[in-house]
């Protein structure tokens, strides 16, 4: 079950309860009776463990079509991809073609 935060409007006490995902939210505060609401918080949360990468879900005998090359070395397309034109190709101003 959840642990959910309440911040009393009136004299700014924190409370803390723990409440299923279907229970109404608390409205008063114990420990004036003033107006409570829900104060919502960043969750911190850490991976432990194994199962968290794409090769730790798969057994270590077996491989498929390039599931662990393609991951450490760059792809045959990115090998062969030709490298851009020079900048000399394109005519420069103020140049007569014609003569």
């Amino acid at each position: 079950m959840p642990t959910y935060e309440y911040e009393c409007q009136n004299c700014r006490e924190r409370h803390e309860a723990v409440q299923r995902f279907s229970d109404a939210p608390l409205t008063d505060c114990p420990r004036c009776g003033g107006p409570l609401r829900r104060v919502f918080s960043s969750v911190g949360i850490v991976f432990k463990g194994s199962g968290f990468y794409k090769t730790d879900s798969r057994p270590s005998g077996s491989s498929s079509s390039g599931a662990t090359s393609g991951a450490t070395s760059p792809s045959p397309a990115a090998e062969a991809a030709p490298s851009p034109a020079p900048a000399a190709t394109a005519p420069t101003a103020g140049a007569s073609s014609a003569d």
